[in-house]
């Protein structure tokens, strides 16, 4: 085993209060990682040469049990309340105690890695594990530094993951014995009680988030990015189902990064070094550049096997629907690198609207853009999860509420201010039904979008006429090549005209009452591009 900078690095992991570990394995390679994880009978590799492992008891996110610790720096900026919980500092000191002794005696992976891809904005993070495997997921979803720079590398920050300790809430003063807390007066993201190795990721994503607006003027983003080759870059947003990887997954254009990325003065970058995907029903046909890339280095969690063999049974979500794959991202073959484009020229909002009322594409002003970016709609369909049976609204704010220690108006705001200062197309996009809401019309032909999509690349909507969308002020496209006339107005695609407007204002009802929670801290023109309904219809 390659047991790099041991002997001189034990310091380092002594100065984090983990002088008691029986030894300390840093940066090994993705296939001593592996072999690690094999030899502890913790995985098993499949026909692919992708490791396969169970994260456990967790096998999604907690976001009741992250915390972030009450000092100077975050009093008075964090966002506190149903996404932010607070945490005692002295509470802290005693839990971070209980687990460096937890972890005395044991053997950790130490990860040297950074986040974003801009130099002018590289976080380094050290993160120590008491798994292999979450080192692997460390490596492979953060970006790798030269050789050089892991011999002279200092860490801003430091995650400390024990999945096997549990908290004590009666001692620790947790919610429950798992938990991911965040302090920032010493700069460490404790996770403990919980193997979902996207706690990881997620806890880096939340305090970029936190960083980069507030310090550096930089608007971070829970999107995913795409360049073209004349350089034009693009951004995607939206929520679970309404199409972001598959719509920004174009082989003609390269993938700047799938999930995460802040936009600065000059640039849009990445701030990871691989993807996480859903693995749910996964083909070659379906996703290609996903199938692909689940070969060796990469994670599988919680799948299933087809019985007497080391193949994925991709369709089997007897341990979770959530399966995943993690995967440096130069497993993608049109992968930029370094993942940095220029000023975007588009952005796309993307919403699966099942109620029918949007229209396939519209083009936002600079206070609509704003007023969807905090409402972050779309609509959950019946099937999808436990308990649906019709369609229901789903709003989160800047598509991606739970990792925002700001007020979303702050997002919002820099949003807008970058806007208004460069040539920037914002459309929004319904992927979701036409004719009629879920049960009555039909949904949205996957070619239509992208031809959608691709005629706004190509700048092929400049110089058509738009109509205006009652209720919600919507501007429109009349006409789109490769695109059926009659499917863009969504109010002509309903036999009965009434029952389109009874619901666009049903619809326009459900953002108003939605946005209430941010209205007081809302400008005059993100209030001002809210839908015209009446509340009480």
């Amino acid at each position: 085993m390659n047991e790099f900078g041991i002997k001189s690095k034990t310091a380092s992991v002594a100065s984090l209060g983990l002088s008691n570990v029986s030894a300390a394995y840093w940066n090994l390679n993705p296939a001593e990682l592996v072999e690690e994880t094999i030899v502890r009978g913790e995985g098993f590799l499949t026909d692919t040469g992708a490791l396969a492992i169970d994260t456990g008891e967790f096998t999604g996110r907690s976001p009741k049990d992250k915390f972030v610790v009450v000092d100077d720096v975050t009093k008075d900026t964090i966002w506190w309340g149903d996404v932010n919980f607070r945490f005692d500092a002295a509470n802290w000191d005693i839990l971070y105690n209980r687990v460096a002794a937890y972890l005395g005696g044991k053997e950790v992976y130490v990860r040297d890695n950074y986040a974003c891809a801009d130099p002018a904005y590289r976080l380094n993070v050290r993160t120590v594990t008491e798994y292999p495997w979450s080192n692997l997921f460390a490596n492979n979803l953060f970006l790798r530094p030269t050789i050089e720079e892991i011999m002279d590398f200092t860490p801003d920050w430091t995650i400390v993951n024990a999945p096997g300790f549990k908290a004590d809430p009666t001692i620790d003063g947790t919610r429950q014995h798992n938990f991911t807390i965040m302090n920032f007066t010493k700069k460490i993201i404790l996770i403990g009680g919980s193997g979902y190795t996207g706690e990881i990721k997620k806890s880096i994503f939340t305090l970029l988030n936190y960083i980069l607006p507030h310090e550096k003027g930089v608007l971070s983003m829970h999107c995913s990015a795409n360049i073209g080759k004349g350089g034009d870059t693009a951004i995607f947003f939206g929520l679970s189902g309404t199409g972001k990887t598959t719509l920004s997954a174009d082989p003609e254009r390269g993938l700047i990064g799938d999930d995460e990325h802040g936009w600065s003065d000059t640039s849009v970058f990445n701030f990871e070094g691989g993807c996480y995907a859903k693995c749910v029903d996964l083909t070659k046909e379906k996703e290609p550049q996903i199938f692909d890339a689940v070969k060796f280095g990469a994670l599988l969690e919680n799948i299933e096997c087809f019985e007497n063999s080391a193949t994925v049974d991709y369709t089997n979500v007897s341990k979770t629907e959530n399966t995943r794959v993690s995967y440096p991202i130069n497993h993608i073959s049109n992968a930029v690198e370094p993942s940095v484009g220029g000023v975007p020229k588009n952005i796309f909002f993307l919403t699966c609207d099942a109620f029918g009322v949007l229209p396939p594409i519209s083009k936002l002003t600079t206070g609509q853009a704003m007023y969807h970016f905090i409402s972050g709609y779309t609509a959950k369909v019946a099937g999808t999860e436990m308990g649906i049976t019709e369609p229901t609204t789903t709003f989160s704010a800047c598509f991606g509420k739970a990792f925002l220690p700001l007020h979303p108006t702050k997002y919002a705001e820099l949003l807008g201010k970058k806007l208004d200062n460069n040539k920037v197309n914002v459309w929004l996009v319904n992927t979701g039904w036409s004719g009629g809401a879920f049960g009555t019309g039909s949904r949205m032909k996957l070619s239509y979008t992208r031809a959608l999509i691709t005629a706004a690349l190509n700048g092929e909507l400049d110089k058509v006429a738009f109509d205006t969308l009652p209720v919600f002020g919507l501007q429109f496209p009349t006409t789109c090549p490769n695109v059926p006339t009659e499917i863009l107005n969504p109010r002509a695609t309903w036999a009965d005209k009434d029952a389109y407007d009874a619901k666009a204002n049903d619809l326009g009802a459900k953002f108003i009452k939605n946005f209430e929670q941010y209205i007081s801290a809302a400008n005059d023109a993100i209030k001002a591009a809210a839908p015209k309904a009446s509340v009480n219809a």
